[in-house]
């Protein structure tokens, strides 16, 4: 058997009559310079329906194996001349925190002439907004995402992209974001109330429990799949038998159950523990079973977290009870 070369996979990916193997994934990773361009040269002459095939593999195999990684494939065809390409482009970037990206991910957000790669670069500037709450990028720059998040969200611009919009800024702390989330939250357009709700959960602030939980058995499944999200992003406790009593009482739809399941995951609770392991025990499906055990692994997870939170305020408590009330008065017995 000849072994398998980078040129052979490159020659394999332009004859369209033959699927693309799963094994060839691995070597469209980490390209090189000169890699880069024997693959950018054959691009060119790539069949476009075959471009959107590889692509759409990559993103899938990006999901599933952490140790590859498509970025510098995602920097080369940012400015494809194909839309649909430009938007994989940018979901091959999604876990790169390269602050050199935010200037072309702000120019597709705000000029694509198309709404596909504008979407996708709204989603991943809630990355870097996200980054700047967490003192791991320059407040400039996420000043300058925020502004252009805002300008979107507040113009006349297509609908679906200022929902998107608004939900990448529900990472941010500036003042006016009570003002952005609670005038979506309030619109009469179900999609917008969903937006909102996304919002909220992102942004950590349990300002929101109220609105949040209002709208857990909201009869828009939209809306109630938002809601069970930000319900466990915030860790709403108050909504976690809210949340069983709705999944034991209703023909749910699947992504409102598994939202809901991964929320009880976040929120924990022994009644979480024993609803998701009968679930588990009641399933043959193998989808299922993944996840709900990721479930279940998620639950210990932030159990074991919150246990931890406790014994170190715990620890704080009792170092400054023997600092204040036990040294000072030895001190003063003697």
């Amino acid at each position: 058997m000849t072994e398998t070369t980078f040129q052979n996979v490159l020659d394999h990916l332009l004859d369209s009559k033959k699927d693309i193997p799963q094994n060839h994934l691995g070597y469209y990773s980490d390209l090189d310079p000169k890699s880069l361009r024997l693959f950018l040269d054959v691009w060119k002459s790539v069949a476009p329906n075959r471009k959107l095939l590889l692509l759409d593999n990559l993103l899938s195999h990006l999901d599933s194996d952490t140790l590859v990684s498509y970025e510098e494939i995602g920097k080369a065809l940012l400015d494809d001349s194909d839309s649909e390409v430009r938007a994989r482009a940018i979901g091959l970037l999604a876990e790169s925190n390269d602050p050199k990206l935010v200037d072309s991910f702000l120019n597709i957000f705000l000029n694509d002439t198309d709404l596909a790669p504008r979407m996708e670069a709204a989603n991943l500037l809630g990355e870097f907004v996200l980054l700047g709450e967490l003192e791991e990028l320059d407040s400039n720059i996420q000043h300058e995402v925020e502004d252009a998040l805002i300008s979107v969200i507040r113009s006349e611009d297509n609908p679906s992209l200022r929902r998107k919009a608004l939900e990448s800024l529900g990472y941010s702390s500036r003042e006016e974001m009570t003002n952005i989330i609670e005038s979506a939250y309030q619109r009469s357009d179900p999609a917008w109330t969903a937006s909102a709700l996304r919002a909220m959960g992102r942004s950590h602030d349990n300002v929101w429990n109220d609105s949040v939980v209002s709208k857990l058995l909201d009869s828009d499944p939209r809306i109630r799949f938002a809601a069970a999200e930000a319900a466990g992003e915030l860790g709403i406790t108050e909504a976690a038998p809210i949340m069983l009593q709705m999944l034991e009482d209703e023909e749910e739809d699947d992504d409102v159950v598994s939202a809901a399941i991964w929320s009880l995951s976040q929120i924990g609770g022994e009644d979480a523990r024993v609803y998701i392991l009968n679930l588990l025990e009641n399933t043959e499906d193998e989808e299922a079973i993944e996840f709900l055990e990721d479930a279940l692994e998620n639950l210990d997870f932030n159990e074991e977290l919150n246990e931890f939170d406790l014994l170190s305020l715990n620890d704080e408590d009792d170092l400054e009870e023997f600092d204040e009330d036990e040294f000072f008065e030895d001190d003063e017995d003697k």
